[in-house]
């Protein structure tokens, strides 16, 4: 295969995975390694370089326009990145040392859980009854607008928000994907964000997360331009279009389709790396 063909190839898939990943709330990580490892026989590390590069950009590029509109909370997003980041770069540490398969045996559970998580109906668990006493400490209560006017929120159990957080960190080292659905789950379910403020909290977490694992990365030399540009170029354009998209379109039988696409993907995944195939 040329490089010009792989190059297409790599660019129209990561387009794909894009556009798909912001219409079901996965990213476009959970295609993408998949794609270059499966399809295309690349090392699983060097496709895990290339998604990361993927979730800085897009990251990047919507984040602003959910802080812009006040939705994300940033002094939450802002504490709970030194979990994170720290989680990431361990995750990114111990990937270099991990065996391949174990890899991909990790990715393919993480991808069936995520798949799951993207099934399960969503439910607001905001409250204003009380707020733990690290909420107030570090003053992470906050607002959004709800039609037009602003609607407080507090803010429960810190400490374990940044513990899950820690452990979402490290897993986005080690796999290279965003690992929004646990990123979701400890701001959401933990500590008991409105489930916008969570999405776009998490949102604006993922590109500094990711930029802590790349470094690691980049070091070993596992982030190769030539994978990496059309991966991040491809991820970028797709995850943009499927964000006008999604305003319009109704997303639930997609969401059931994709489910089952990235859980078959992350069966083979799992064999593939118990078989010795990585």
């Amino acid at each position: 295969m040329s490089v010009l063909v792989f190059t297409l190839i790599v660019l129209v898939g990561a387009f794909l995975a894009g556009f798909l990943g912001s219409l079901t709330g996965l990213g476009g990580g959970v295609i993408i390694i998949p794609l270059l490892t499966l399809g295309l026989g690349v090392d699983i590390h060097y496709a895990i370089g290339a998604s990361i590069i993927s979730v800085i950009a897009t990251s990047t590029g919507s984040a602003a326009a959910y802080v812009k509109e006040g939705l994300t909370n940033m002094r939450i997003g802002m504490f709970l990145e030194i979990a994170t980041t720290v989680g990431a770069i361990l995750g990114a540490v111990i990937a270099v040392y991990l065996n391949a398969g174990y890899v991909a045996v990790i990715f393919g559970c993480i991808l069936i859980f995520s798949s799951l998580m993207t099934l399960k109906k969503k439910v607001d668990h905001s409250t204003l009854e009380y707020t733990s006493k690290g909420a107030k400490f570090f003053k992470l209560n906050g607002s959004y607008p709800v039609n037009g006017v602003e609607t407080p929120y507090a803010v429960k159990n810190v400490a374990g928000g940044f513990f899950m957080m820690l452990f979402a960190g490290t897993l986005s080292g080690l796999l290279g994907i965003g690992s929004g659905a646990l990123k979701v789950i400890a701001m959401d379910n933990i500590m008991r964000l409105p489930f916008k403020v969570s999405t776009t909290t998490s949102n604006f977490m993922m590109g500094v997360t990711a930029a802590a694992s790349a470094v690691v990365y980049l070091h070993r030399g596992q982030i190769d331009p030539g994978i990496a540009m059309p991966v991040c170029i491809g991820v970028l354009i797709g995850a943009t279009v499927g964000a006008k998209v999604l305003v319009k379109a109704k997303t639930d039988k997609l969401k059931i389709v994709f489910a089952v696409v990235v859980t078959i993907l992350a069966v083979q995944m799992i064999y593939k790396g118990l078989t010795g195939g990585f």
